[in-house]
């Protein structure tokens, strides 16, 4: 069985219309939606570990990165981005690895920059790796500087400060010619990637991961996808104050909004051609789908613009997971199993009968979900930074890892992000956090520990210690 794994970068699950919609409006794309009638779709699908490298590191994997043990990386080339911010360890065997190794032929199509800083090594076993320039602060072009005009209309003065100047700056001069919608980051990926599969038909069996950074931020878009969902004119804001949004004005918020849904629809639409690539190649009848993303993003919600792991909440966390199987099995079948990235390595290894030869903390569910078996786990841990975040079928708890600053959701009532409920519940508090410490194999790194020391308790937590 061949095998594409697409990942889309902070791809809100709401904002996808077989998940959705936000709380703003309904977002376009019919591409998704007709994959996910043809599909596996899991509802509670969650990261293993955050952001966008200690995900890529358990999915990549199969693997744990949680709780970061010899992952405070400080890098030349590269800032700290988080704990696990870093390259995959060197022991760790790779998906792509294990299916060369078994005779796949391996591709990788990608613009997810920091994949390929300095010291980086998420192209290990793939036999074609491709890396497009230019995403965010990748130094892909020196000149010609924007004007501060320019600056201006992309970037409110109200957000202006040097480091945000320094970043769109960057941006505008990499994306400087950009004219076609084909020159636009996300089409080039999915354009490669269906070229790709073009000059690997002779292949008897393949892996292609296609990784596309957008949707993340900076939300550059065409101007006819912002003005499908927002047909004002004014200024621009396609980037994250990662804080309140009490200095963006109403209309602001809406345009933030706007660019964001019109880059997904946008994705959407690249995304079918790859679809339709695959469709006119054959390769729908013997080539395993699947498509996911790392996490998703807070554009207003609870008047927040940006993504954290502490207080975390489901626009974030929520993780859309579709698979598409080649003989139609699980095809509209939705499946509210708990499973994680370091599933899916798992479940991809599993499709390609290839047996890993280190114990993996992933578990493939396939079979389970779509036969309505057994769940393979009765709840998932989510670690980031400082922060640990456990879910059941009943609770979401959100916690600094040193056990302070409880947050408790139930899962079961109307609005369970309304309201922090831990003081009424202290035994399911214990009960989880446990849980997360016996992931982390009882214990935390010491940078990690003392990083929660460092960290405020957010605004709204209980002062319970879910830590004796």
């Amino acid at each position: 069985m061949n095998i594409v794994l697409v990942v889309f970068d902070s791809l809100r699950r709401d904002c996808m219309g077989c998940y959705g919609p936000p709380p703003w409006w309904e977002v376009k794309t019919p591409h998704f939606d007709a994959l996910a009638e043809e599909s596996l779709v899991m509802t509670r699908m969650y990261p293993e570990s955050l952001p966008t490298l200690p995900t890529r590191r358990a999915l990549y994997t199969g693997q744990r990165v949680y709780p970061f043990f010899n992952g405070d990386f400080h890098l030349k080339g590269d800032f700290v981005g988080a704990p696990g911010w870093g390259p995959i360890q060197e022991d760790r065997d790779t998906v792509a690895e294990l299916l060369r190794d078994s005779g796949y032929r391996t591709g990788l199509v990608a613009d997810v920059y920091h994949m390929f800083k300095p010291s980086k090594n998420f192209t290990r076993g793939f036999n074609q790796w491709m890396f497009l320039r230019g995403q965010e602060t990748d130094p892909y072009r020196s000149g010609p500087a924007p004007t501060q005009e320019q600056i201006d209309h992309w970037l409110p003065k109200e957000l202006q400060n040097p480091g945000k100047v320094r970043f769109i700056r960057q941006c505008l001069m990499n994306m400087h010619d950009r004219i076609r919608e084909e020159d636009y980051f996300n089409a080039r990926v999915l354009i490669e990637a269906s070229r790709w599969l073009e000059q690997n038909r002779d292949a008897e069996k393949f892996l292609l991961v296609v990784e596309s950074f957008d949707p993340h931020e900076p939300w550059f878009v065409p101007e006819h996808y912002r003005r499908m969902y927002d047909d004002s004119d004014g200024p621009e804001q396609v980037v994250s104050g990662y804080a309140n949004t009490d200095r963006l004005s109403p209309e602001l918020v809406r345009r933030t909004q706007a660019n964001y849904a019109g880059l997904v629809t946008m994705c959407d639409r690249w995304f079918g051609h790859l679809y339709e690539t695959m469709q006119n190649l054959g390769m729908l009848e013997n080539t395993a789908l699947i498509f996911t993303t790392d996490h998703g993003h807070s554009i207003g919600d609870q008047n927040y613009m940006g993504k954290r792991g502490y207080p975390s909440v489901p626009e974030v966390y929520d993780v859309p997971l579709m698979i598409r199987h080649p003989g139609g099995v699980g095809a509209g079948k939705r499946s509210d199993m708990l499973v994680q990235h370091t599933d899916v390595a798992a479940q991809i290894l599993e499709f390609a009968g290839v047996e890993p030869r280190q114990p993996l903390h992933g578990k493939a569910f396939w079979n389970a979900a779509v036969g309505d078996g057994e769940p393979i786990r009765d709840h998932v841990t989510v670690g980031w930074g400082s922060a640990m975040t456990v879910i059941d079928q009943n609770w979401w708890l959100n916690c600094k890892v040193n056990g302070k600053g409880v947050f408790l959701r139930d899962l079961n009532a109307e609005k369970p992000f309304e309201s922090n409920v831990a003081d009424d519940h202290p035994e399911v508090i214990k009960h989880l956090y446990d849980k997360g410490v016996e992931d982390a194999g009882g214990d935390f790194p010491e940078f990690v520990l003392k990083l929660a020391e460092g960290q405020a308790d957010a605004p709204g937590c209980s002062d319970l210690a879910a830590r004796e």
